[in-house]
């Protein structure tokens, strides 16, 4: 194929200085098939080389400069394993050594004496001699100053893509090919007049362009500001139109009235009173399901919140207008958690409630079954036992998914087909906090209500970092609550590609303890992924009893337990978890009315990071502050939770650095169509275009 016929969507084979070998790689390691693709493969940093530095002003080893001068000298010194090439570099201000260890035959064939070189490395200073060490290199051509000098993109690439040229500087020879025979009539304008103008954005051709071949600073950053906007712009206006859709075409049951149900309930049995932030988001849910329309909300709130006596009530109105209810929990332990605290809290009101799970077996089972069938169980507490097919509700009418990136979309799906007539309302809890930047991507498609206020009895988690050298004193305090009549968790790390040393730390940690706290004075329970769920149980319900004063455990404690006496977690190898699961682990105490602690055991030496992640533990309980900072430090796909989510991979975008697009991007994709939901106005048409063929918003579709 002739370069002239090049189009955006041709096999990136053909441009020239691919061909098959290199594409293949680009293909299996990068997902490049197109020039498209490889064109909207960003550089993920840039180099300034627009700058010259005279010889004398660089001075700051370990910094990169960029200087301009004179080769005086090039040759091969030095024999066998130390012969290496050496080149002085001459500039009005003085000299510098440039020197290459390897590899350095094709670069000697290209220098040459007396010629006028543009040279780019790292400094270092031997004595009064200044160094760099195989720098960038390139001969400079006065009558192209301006090419010269430049923003050098810099992309992802690894040993394998390198080792056949695909560096930066050869993603980029191949970029500047398919931008040279690719004319500009093929990059059509994506966004409309009307939001060109309003935000000033320059066109989509110039700013591709200047992406990958910025002329200067300023054009870069009104490229990159253009092209983030239209990435979270598209993806907005695609999760606000599912939710409209959804909103005009998906009826729910009515839920009319509190009921006297709910009404005695909330004015006789409830043990406490709610918080502000409880009853605005029992109000948001009710409006949602007296609407006719099927809620779909996620309801997020952080540890110790109270979601659950919220999605009680929730279930307590759906009762009263004559609807079954069930709520879905991830692991066997939640599941009986949620259903003995709920049947207390129903004892004094006649009200069938159950609780399925596959060690519900026999006789039990087939009662549970045949009373969802005829209506008699009017709330179902479960695990993923709910999904069977055997499982058949009368009246289904809402569905309750707790800890809900913990399930899939199918599972989700599934559980919805339960209800004959009408979808049941949906509603999705997380004790994760999600940052607002990454819910309106996440969840983007679901109307989400969060509690950010917890109970004013509860008592802030005191948070402790302590090294090795403070182990003693640590044993000294558990010791100290123990007498008090506590109990205390000791989580260990677990690291998912290593169970068998995970196992190992543990055992010996374990050991260490028993020195301490020897049996039978002290009990301790020990769990981990590797015992047999029935063990498992048994393990935590002799904690959960108070039979035991310790509970040596992986992480499988992260969500499950509600021991209000537990007023101690030690996380061993705390710099090893990320902030939002240490958060989640502190979690696990702070339940009763005695002051809680949470202590951070590490190693002396930490990286930058560990010590900022133990920093903001110990200095905020704030779940949605820590989710922030999350976001800042490891960006939205390694979160907890968000991978099985669908989370859509940016590919300019960053949800930590960009909230001000994103939030004017959704502003904007809000007001678009609240004027026009179905974007058939003529002024919207390149929009209803791009949304139908962008496989990347289309995507998002999983996510619901």
């Amino acid at each position: 194929m002739s370069q002239i016929r090049l189009s955006l969507d041709s096999p990136i084979e053909y441009v020239k200085g691919v061909g098959p070998l290199k594409a293949t790689l680009l293909k299996e390691l990068l997902n490049v098939h197109t020039p498209s693709d490889l064109i909207q493969y960003f550089p993920y940093r840039y180099v300034d080389k627009s700058k010259i530095t005279p010889i004398t002003e660089a001075f700051l080893e370990g910094q990169y400069y960029q200087i301009k001068g004179t080769l005086k000298f090039i040759d091969e010194k030095g024999f066998g394993k130390s012969k290496r090439l050496i080149g002085i570099l001459e500039d009005s201000t003085g000299a510098i050594e440039l020197i290459w260890f390897q590899n350095y035959q094709w670069i000697r064939e290209k220098l040459k004496s007396g010629k006028e070189y543009l040279v780019y490395g790292r400094l270092t200073i031997n004595g009064f001699q200044k160094n760099m060490a195989h720098p960038e290199i390139e001969w400079f051509d006065p009558d192209k100053k301006e090419a010269s000098l430049r923003w050098d993109p810099v992309y992802s690439s690894n040993e394998k893509l390198t080792s056949k040229g695909l560096d930066s500087r050869g993603i980029r020879r191949i970029l500047f090919q398919i931008f040279q025979h690719i004319g500009i009539e093929q990059f059509p304008e994506n966004l409309p007049d009307y939001i060109l103008k309003k935000f000033k954005l320059p066109d989509r051709y110039s700013c591709l362009l200047n992406i990958h071949f910025p002329k200067n600073e300023n054009l870069l950053i009104a490229s990159q500001q253009r092209l983030k906007f239209e990435e979270l712009f598209f993806i907005q206006l695609r999760m606000i139109q599912a939710m409209m859709d959804r909103k005009r075409k998906s009826a729910g049951f009515i839920i009319k009235n509190n009921g006297d149900l709910f009404d005695h309930f909330y004015k006789t049995q409830l043990p406490f009173s709610l918080t502000n932030a409880q009853k605005r988001v029992i109000k948001e849910i009710h409006e949602d399901m007296r609407s006719g329309r099927q809620m779909n909300r996620l309801l997020q709130g952080d540890v110790g919140s109270g979601k659950t006596i919220v999605a009680l009530l929730i279930m307590l109105l759906v009762n009263s207008n004559g609807f079954q209810c069930c709520l879905m929990a991830p692991t066997e332990v939640l599941a009986q958690q949620h259903y003995q605290s709920i049947r207390e809290l129903l004892e004094p009101v006649s009200l069938k409630c159950a609780l399925l799970t596959s060690n519900v077996k026999g006789k039990e089972r087939k009662h549970v079954l045949e009373g969802l069938l005829d209506g008699s169980i009017v709330i179902l507490i479960g695990t993923h036992a709910v999904l069977e097919d055997s499982v058949q509700f009368a009246n289904l009418g809402l569905a309750v998914i707790d800890e809900q990136h913990r399930f899939g979309v199918e599972q989700r799906a599934r559980l919805w087909a339960k209800s004959k007539q009408l979808p049941p309302h949906i509603l999705v809890m997380t004790a994760t906090p999600i940052p607002r930047t990454l819910a309106m991507s996440l969840y983007g498609d679901l109307d989400i209500s969060t509690i950010d206020e917890l109970p004013p009895n509860r008592k802030s988690i005191k948070t402790l970092h302590f090294t090795e050298a403070l182990r003693g004193k640590l044993f000294q305090f558990m010791e100290s609550e123990i007498k008090l009549g506590r109990q205390i968790y000791f989580v260990f790390p677990l690291i998912e590609e290593s169970e068998k040393l995970d196992l190992e730390n543990l055992e010996l940690g374990y050991e260490k303890l028993l020195d301490y706290f020897p049996i039978p004075k002290y009990q301790i329970s020990v769990v981990h992924g590797k015992l047999k769920p029935k063990d498992k149980e048994a393990e935590m319900q002799r904690f959960v009893k108070g039979i035991t004063h310790i509970m040596v455990a992986t992480t499988v404690i992260e969500v499950g337990v509600n021991v209000p006496n537990a007023t101690l977690m030690v996380i061993e190898s705390a710099e090893r978890f990320g902030l939002s699961q240490l958060h989640q682990l502190r979690g696990r105490v702070g339940r009763g009315a005695d002051q809680s602690y949470c202590i951070l055991m590490t190693a002396d030496h930490l990286s930058r990071e560990a010590k900022s992640r133990i920093t903001i533990m110990c200095q905020t309980n704030d779940g949605f502050k820590i989710a922030e900072e999350d976001l800042k430090l490891r960006g939205p796909g390694d979160l907890e939770g968000t991978q099985q989510s669908g989370l859509i991979q940016l590919r300019i975008a960053n949800l930590a650095e960009d909230q001000k697009i994103l939030y004017a991007a959704r502003k904007l994709a809000e007001v678009i169509l609240h004027k026009d939901p179905d974007l058939s106005s003529p002024f919207n048409a390149l929009l209803k275009n791009q949304l139908a063929h962008n496989e990347i918003v289309k995507s998002l579709g999983k996510i619901s």
